[in-house]
């Protein structure tokens, strides 16, 4: 179908594919992977015509059609969600705003000399939307819209009122109604909660056509994908499997290529040691120079690349008291929407709570009154003896200096630790080498984010209250702190659609809202393991 033949590319001194070759077929689900600047974005955009190769072939059948979603998206206002999510549905969508741009020509009375026309028009452009089946397609917008998690009032309101993060969610709508042939998508969980992450996880299961996507969430690609395509040191690598299977193959091919490597460094220096020891005996001078011509032509295996993630291991914070966070008769409202209505909990010490719930359930809400960023309207919320506490939300970012670098920020914050180990810090949270010189203003989201963990990680607390602190984090950083996390001897309770960081944390659940949204909240005092077992689903309203 799509396949790109001997690429190279090349961006100033950086060459980011060399003679590199890959294919898409018909009805594939690919995940694409590989390091921040391989070329996976680049990839994408060759594919769209938005970038050429500097040499090789990138071929596209011409009648089939590409749906692209990426991380920056355009201007949205003027039009509701709903408008907005079925303008960019490919012919169907638009021919509807076609059909509708004619209805208010008909109803225009300055317009009556060019109502023939007009009927006429109309007349052609409904039986090709009748054709296409566009009447369904407000009904299908409607389905694809709640599913990621919009609310009827949302649909049809003003798009320009949205947020950055909901607006890419109308963006992912807009692709996924086009049906297109094939679906590029980079990274389509980033603003997404658990629930949209899993109606999408079905709704691409179902989807017919080929699925090319990145992804910083293991489950999600796991079980989407038949195909890992790796862009690897300028080449675009493929293993027939999941991203399970990818990591085991691809430590298999990493072993077997550092035993090749040692075998022939010994057979080099074997031959590097006969040729010193006879070079000047002139009966040997053939044999040296049979050698030395012999070894020029060896292809030269070289060492595999190590991409070695660097542990993180936690200072032991102090010991709090047993009794962490005491909740009691809770009320909070916004406006006419009850969120808690006399919500009482106790937060023991050692426990990890996993909030879940629809969006609108009041997760957040909780998380900032036990942090104290919010006040219940009635109710107290209380916090026990011997407390430190570290809170995690978006809003962490805005105590980082724009004027510091990556390193100064951390030497400013712990002016009493070496440089070494603020290095090793730095290091495991993936800023490496000359990235800790990276002033903060030039940080992406996802960098500032892992910063400001890795400062709240470093002395820690003995209670971490986290909102959503795996957005933008890759698979190799997410793994890191699952595992730091583990290990760590405080009290948490965090909110994340992350279903590794659930798995791999979660020791009591609390669920708000149940199916409904609306139901009161409900304790399962096992682990976010025990309670997908008991309940049959892995968040809130979904159901299988």
């Amino acid at each position: 179908m799509i396949s790109l033949s001997n690429i190279n590319k090349q961006y100033g001194k950086q060459l980011v594919f060399i003679d590199a070759s890959f294919q898409l077929n018909p009805g594939e689900k690919v995940g694409l992977v590989g390091p921040n600047g391989a070329g996976k974005t680049t990839l994408f955009r060759m594919i769209v015509s938005e970038e050429s190769p500097d040499e090789g072939e990138v071929t596209v059948p011409r009648k089939i059609t590409i749906g692209y979603f990426r991380q920056d998206v355009e201007e949205m206002k003027g039009r509701s969600v709903l408008d907005e999510a079925i303008a960019g549905s490919g012919r169907v969508g638009d021919l509807h705003h076609e059909l509708e741009d004619l209805q208010h020509a008909m109803e225009d009375p300055e317009r009556a000399d060019e109502m023939e026309r007009i009927l006429e028009r109309f007349g052609e452009v409904q039986e090709e939307y009748e054709h296409l089946n566009g009447y369904a397609l407000e009904a299908q917008a409607r389905e694809v819209l709640h599913g990621l998690g919009f609310k009827d009032e949302q649909i049809d309101g003003d798009v320009g009122l949205l947020s950055g993060g909901w607006k890419m969610r109308v963006a992912l709508a807009r692709v996924l109604l086009g049906r297109p042939d094939v679906l590029l998508m980079d990274e389509p969980t980033n603003h997404l909660d658990i629930e949209s992450i899993i109606w999408l996880e079905q709704f691409l299961k179902s989807y017919s056509g080929a699925l090319l996507m990145t992804s910083h969430d293991r489950e999600f690609m796991n079980r989407l994908v038949s195909k890992i395509a790796e862009i690897d040191q300028g080449e675009v690598v493929v293993y027939s499997g999941n991203y399970d299977f990818y990591e085991r193959e691809r430590a298999i091919r990493e072993a077997n290529q550092q035993a090749a490597f040692a075998r022939q460094q010994s057979m080099l220096a074997k031959e590097q040691r006969f040729i010193d020891r006879f070079r000047t005996h002139a009966a040997k001078a053939a044999q040296v120079q049979s050698r030395i011509k012999a070894l020029d032509k060896i292809e030269k295996i070289e060492l595999p690349k190590k991409r070695q993630v660097v542990k993180f291991q936690f200072r032991v914070p102090p010991r709090s008291g047993e009794q962490v966070a005491i909740i009691e008769d809770v009320h909070k409202r916004y406006g006419s929407r009850v969120i808690y209505n006399g919500f009482n909990l106790t937060v023991r010490r050692g426990e990890r709570w996993a909030v879940m719930g629809r969006n609108g359930a009041g997760k957040t809400t909780l998380l900032k009154m036990i942090a104290g960023a919010v006040a219940p309207d009635s109710g107290t919320v209380r916090l026990g003896a011997s407390l430190t506490m570290g809170y995690f939300a978006q809003q962490s970012l805005d105590v980082l200096d724009p004027d510091l670098t990556i390193i100064e920020q951390l030497q400013r914050d712990f002016p009493h630790d070496g440089l070494g180990s603020l290095r090793t810090l730095a290091g495991a949270f993936q800023f490496s080498g000359d990235d800790v010189d990276k002033k903060i203003r030039a940080l992406s989201g996802g960098e500032r984010s892992r910063l400001a963990i890795a400062r709240m990680l470093y002395n820690p607390p003995n209670l971490l209250v986290l909102d959503e602190p795996t957005n933008h984090l890759d698979l190799a950083t997410k793994e890191m702190l699952v595992e730091a996390l583990k290990d760590f001897e405080g009290t948490m309770i965090f909110v994340s659609h992350d279903r590794m960081f659930l798995r791999g944390l979660g020791s009591r659940v609390l669920e708000l809202g149940g199916e409904t949204g609306i139901e009161p909240p409900q304790v399962y005092p096992g682990s976010y393991v025990e309670y997908v077992q008991k309940m049959g689903h892995e968040a809130p309203g979904i159901y299988h």
